[in-house]
């Protein structure tokens, strides 16, 4: 079976617990008007011009981004970081994109992995219809679950799609006792508002203790550069990057409510 993947990232170490290699699935049902992945969105491998000088010249040269892999070759490039992860309680995650959106391929890579001894975890918006997320539960020790707005009408506007779907699946997930990080991307102007962090807190704790770890991570913005070679708008071009320090009295609100909270992946 093959896939197709964008990015192999190794020594990993904000992807979940230990040393990891993370595998970047190509394609995603979202797009994120912050996305820092970009180039992820597109299902399909896609040509690019990228610029280069030298000695004062400007060179273009073809990019081809995303790339077709058996999952055999996939799994032999996993096993190449075998010692690391588990020296340090590592293992793989699957992340894109949206893992889910490949869900066989993802199913098979997961059966390698799990046949081998190594810990998984699955970076996903969980935007899927929930029959697919269970095939995969049983071979995932833990989810990083990303919960961007409660709003469904912000939602929808941000990232193209309802919420509806990703609030019920945490909900169904939760209640199977998976193990899960809620991973919330602190985006300027829209998802930190007080508004957005007291009805995502309110949401959590519905879930009757099953989740109790947050994670709050800080925009970045480092993708202008893709967004350019893409030819793609980025609304947040101008947006400054957040400082950990600016993200303090939001983590203190998760904490006081009950949940272990920390800022970064």
């Amino acid at each position: 079976m093959t896939g197709i993947i964008f990015d192999i990232k190794r020594f990993a170490v904000h992807d979940g617990p230990g040393i990891r290699t993370t595998v970047f699935l190509k394609g995603c049902p979202l797009h994120c008007s912050w996305c820092h992945n970009p180039e992820s969105i597109d299902p399909a491998p896609c040509n690019v011009s990228k610029e280069l000088i030298l000695n004062g010249r400007c060179f273009t040269k073809e990019e081809t981004i995303g790339y077709e892999i058996s999952s055999e070759k996939l799994f032999a490039e996993l096993a190449k970081e075998r010692i690391f992860m588990d020296e340090s309680g590592g293992g793989v995650t699957f992340s894109g994109g949206e893992p889910l959106l490949q869900h066989t391929f993802l199913l098979e890579m997961l059966m390698f992995c799990k046949q081998n001894g190594m810990h998984t975890t699955i970076d996903t918006s969980l935007f899927a219809p929930f029959e697919k997320i269970q095939t995969v539960q049983a071979l995932t020790d833990l989810f990083l679950i990303d919960l961007k707005l409660m709003d469904n009408a912000a939602h929808q506007f941000y990232t193209g799609v309802s919420n509806e779907r990703i609030l019920d699946n945490i909900r169904r997930l939760a209640a199977s006792n998976s193990a899960i990080i809620i991973r919330i991307p602190v985006i300027p102007t829209v998802t930190d508002s007080n508004d957005n962090i007291f009805q995502t807190i309110s949401f959590l704790k519905t879930l009757n203790d099953k989740i109790n770890e947050v994670h709050l991570l800080p925009f970045h913005n480092i993708a202008k550069g893709k967004y350019i070679r893409i030819g793609k708008e980025n609304p947040f071009s101008t947006s400054k990057s957040l400082q950990n320090e600016e993200l303090n009295e939001m983590k203190q609100q998760f904490v006081n409510a009950g949940f272990w909270t920390r800022i970064g992946g």
